[in-house]
């Protein structure tokens, strides 16, 4: 509901001459008669310096009573248009990341760990390349896919990170599901890591091969790397004899 607009002039005209406020109404005709007739009186008897100290003093308070309705009405309507404003950016933020989740995407981004930058997925967890892989085909079933499970997605893999989007791709598995590539080569979990932050499988020669994690380049990450850090810090030293499912660091 709008604010009451503020009319100075009627608020003024509402003010007898001895300052008092809600007289009756008797017409604004009446009012104005009866004001100046008291008014007349008093003037007369007053010293110039008295009755210019009464004009000026009169002209004050219009002046004071029309700041006032201007500062009400700016105030009233500041609020609502800096909170329409303020709420638009937070609005597009929340929209932009629900996106990926609503359409059941796999987000697919990087992590780094003692200068070395890899993929994760989107809540931090390590994915892997399995050296067995033929080109964009999967070798890895069964028992191998029980501790080395694919990377799947129901939409369009999402980029983020150092991640090019153009490399990301998907293949579809023999039980139908869709599992995610990058440059070509299947992604993997690891059931040995304890979720994220954790690259335990990094080095295992499981079920006959290497596993590596992957670079933002597509290449092979060579490196000793147990944990990371989500943000891109420096990840911890993998810890002494560590070893995976199948296979040990070697």
């Amino acid at each position: 509901m709008p604010p009451a607009r503020c009319n100075p002039r009627a608020l003024f005209l509402r003010i007898s001459s001895d300052g008092e406020l809600n007289r009756p109404k008797r017409g604004l005709g009446h009012a104005r008669r009866e004001t100046n007739q008291m008014r007349v009186p008093q003037l007369n008897t007053m010293s110039g310096p008295a009755r210019l100290a009464s004009a000026v003093g009169g002209a004050v308070g219009v002046a004071l009573l029309v700041a006032a309705c201007a500062s009400g009405s700016s105030s009233a309507a500041a609020p609502a248009g800096s909170s329409a404003a303020s709420s638009a950016p937070s609005s597009a933020a929340s929209a932009a990341s629900g996106s990926a989740a609503a359409s059941g995407a796999m987000v697919i981004t990087t992590a780094t760990s003692s200068g070395n930058t890899f993929l994760t997925d989107g809540s931090g967890r390590a994915v892997y390349r399995w050296t067995k892989d033929a080109g964009d085909a999967s070798a890895c079933t069964g028992a191998c896919a029980g501790a080395w499970p694919p990377v799947t997605t129901t939409g369009t893999p999402t980029a983020s990170g150092n991640v090019k989007a153009g490399d990301l791709g998907t293949i579809t598995r023999s039980d139908g599901t869709k599992q995610v590539t990058y440059d070509g080569h299947p992604l993997y979990y690891f059931s040995g890591d304890s979720g994220a932050g954790t690259a335990t499988g990094q080095g295992s020669d499981g079920f006959g091969a290497k596993w590596w994690l992957v670079s933002p380049t597509g290449g092979d990450v060579t490196a000793s790397v147990a944990s990371f850090s989500r943000s891109g810090g420096s990840g911890a030293s993998p810890a002494a004899g560590s070893s995976s499912a199948g296979g040990g660091w070697s």
